[in-house]
């Protein structure tokens, strides 16, 4: 694999440019947006809830808001298709924004357990009318419109629950608290600054945060350069460390210390990973990042990476079947509930390709083939699209290569991405 390219949008960050464009009084004007399809079922529930959208070019857009508080009741269901983010932090805008709304999605996302979001917003004022069995989609929310200001205590390490809290804590009279004793993504707190809400951010034990959110601000329409997601760079990442004789360079990565797990976890594996030209672009840090083939060694990755990295597991598992020796992944049970059951689906996968490997309570153990997998399955992918893409780029290195089961849900995050890797060498058929 040979050559450059920059990945599309951050995925988390462009759900977060239609949100905050909403909720702003003026318009936001937008650059490098991730037009995945995830991205865009949250633009049209924006839409539905009273903001203007208009597309101007690849990856520019304008949303005019109607500020806190003042958002228009939907006049039909806000279908989130397999966007569990957008529909995760949606009902935290609604359940403070005093309106009703109905959520609903498609088979994988009626499967994502939604209790975790529900739970603090009724406990801030917020009525669930209506949901699936489990607490799970469809779901009709009914929000208030005096949000109770609360201290919150995430039960998980969750960037959508906390987002969520403090979405709906905007229209709250008063300070709402999340406390986290595991930091994750920071894009939602970075952002309520960048619009002008008042927020703060002090340490909560060895690894966690409490954050602070002042209610009731006129959030301020401020430009957004969206920096390239680290969660679709890695596809590319992990398939040049294993295919011999590769050297890319991926162009405008966001590092911000809580999205690179990854690539601290390659580097600790041996993998060749340069930084070069690291700056600042819409408030991120970014840094082009040149990757060559690399003779990689299992590790211990411990449980207390997992927000950093959540969603880049299946590919390092990946990454850890062509390494030397015992790669061992803990603490993993969020897995279990993102677009699929990711640890099973993983454990298959790796069946599949002949790789030797175990699930051990929450603990996924990859042994490694020292570079030689030989590949030859045929993935199920659950509707999963960074499992398609992970099991793909598996095939690239593997002595034989490696099907799936279907690549449609890869739109959500990467359109582009068979032929991005098409351009850098890759041959699919």
């Amino acid at each position: 694999m040979r050559g450059r390219f920059r990945p599309p949008g951050d995925k988390s960050i462009s759900h977060r440019c239609f949100i905050f464009g909403l909720l702003a009084v003026g318009t936001t004007h937008i650059t490098g947006l991730l037009e995945g399809e995830d991205v865009m079922h949250t633009g049209e529930a924006c839409r539905a809830l009273g903001a203007r959208i208009e597309r101007h070019g690849a990856g520019e857009w304008t949303v005019a808001g109607v500020g806190v508080g003042s958002l228009l009741p939907p006049r039909q269901t806000l279908d989130f298709g397999n966007a569990g983010t957008g529909a995760r932090l949606m009902m935290g805008v609604v359940g403070g924004g005093g309106v009703t709304a109905a959520f609903d999605g498609d088979a994988s996302l009626r499967k994502r357990p939604m209790r975790r979001i529900l739970d603090p917003l009724e406990r801030m004022g917020a009525q669930v009318l209506s949901q699936g069995e489990g607490g799970r989609c469809p779901v009709v929310l009914k929000g208030t419109t005096d949000p109770v200001p609360i201290e919150y205590r995430t039960p998980v390490a969750s960037a959508q629950i906390k987002s969520a809290v403090l979405l709906a804590g905007l229209n709250s009279p008063g300070d709402t608290t999340v406390v986290e004793v595991e930091a994750t993504r920071d894009h939602t707190e970075a952002m309520l600054r960048h619009f002008g809400a008042d927020v703060t951010v002090e340490p909560f034990g060895a690894h966690g945060r409490r954050i602070t959110l002042r209610g009731r601000p006129e959030l301020r329409p401020s430009p957004i350069a969206v920096p390239a997601d680290p969660s679709s760079a890695a596809f590319a990442l992990v398939a040049a460390l294993i295919v011999p004789g590769s050297d890319i360079v991926i162009e405008g990565v966001m590092m911000n210390p809580l999205r690179i797990g990854l690539i601290t976890t390659l580097r600790e594996m041996g993998a060749s990973i340069e930084a070069l030209g690291t700056r600042l672009e819409g408030g991120e840090t970014v840094a082009d990042l040149r990757v060559r083939a690399s003779d990689l060694s299992g590790v211990d990755v411990p449980e207390a990476r997992a927000p950093s990295m959540i969603d880049e597991y299946p590919v390092l598992a990946v990454a850890a079947a062509f390494a030397t020796g015992t790669t061992r992944m803990r603490g993993l049970h969020e897995l279990r509930v993102k677009e699929s059951d990711r640890l099973a689906a993983v454990a298959a996968g790796l069946a599949q390709a002949g790789v030797s490997h175990a699930v051990e309570g929450d603990d996924l153990v990859v042994e490694g083939g020292a570079g030689f997998v030989r590949g030859g399955g045929l993935v199920e992918t659950h509707l999963d699209h960074r499992i398609a893409m992970s099991f793909l780029c598996l095939g690239l290195g593997a002595d034989q290569p490696m099907g799936i089961d279907d690549e449609a849900m890869i739109a959500t995050s990467f359109p582009s991405f068979k032929a991005t890797m098409a351009a850098l060498g890759a041959r699919f058929e």
